[in-house]
């Protein structure tokens, strides 16, 4: 039995947590084992619990999602980051950033699943 990807969902908005989440939960690949509010949790929360996949907000309070992208992937690089944002315009700030991932939020389930699951 293969085990499930672990992933972490960061997002500032409860509402689009919760979503995520369970869009998530139909996918019996993966496990949802955290949830961050601001970037700067994201970064607590992915050394806590090592995630395979984090699903980071570009733009969040305290710390945004692509300043903690780069402390995410400078200290972890195995981890995969895909960066979900509601403007396509934050791509090279991504890049820059070293997502693994761009999704604009709203794409199709297929993309962000397949995104999650490609290795």
């Amino acid at each position: 039995m293969q085990e499930k990807l672990r992933v972490l969902i960061a997002d500032d908005r409860s509402r689009s947590r919760l979503g995520l989440k369970a869009l998530l939960a139909t996918c019996p690949e993966v496990e949802v084992i955290a949830e961050a509010a601001d970037g700067q949790e994201a970064v607590q929360m992915a050394e806590l619990h090592q995630p395979d996949v984090i699903l980071m907000d570009a733009r969040m309070p305290t710390m945004d999602g692509l300043e903690a992208t780069r402390l995410i992937k400078d200290r972890w690089p195995e981890i995969k980051v895909i960066v979900l944002t509601m403007s396509n315009s934050y791509l090279d700030d991504a890049q820059d950033a070293c997502a693994d991932v761009f999704l604009v939020k709203g794409c199709r389930t297929e993309t962000l699943l397949k995104a999650i699951l490609d290795r």
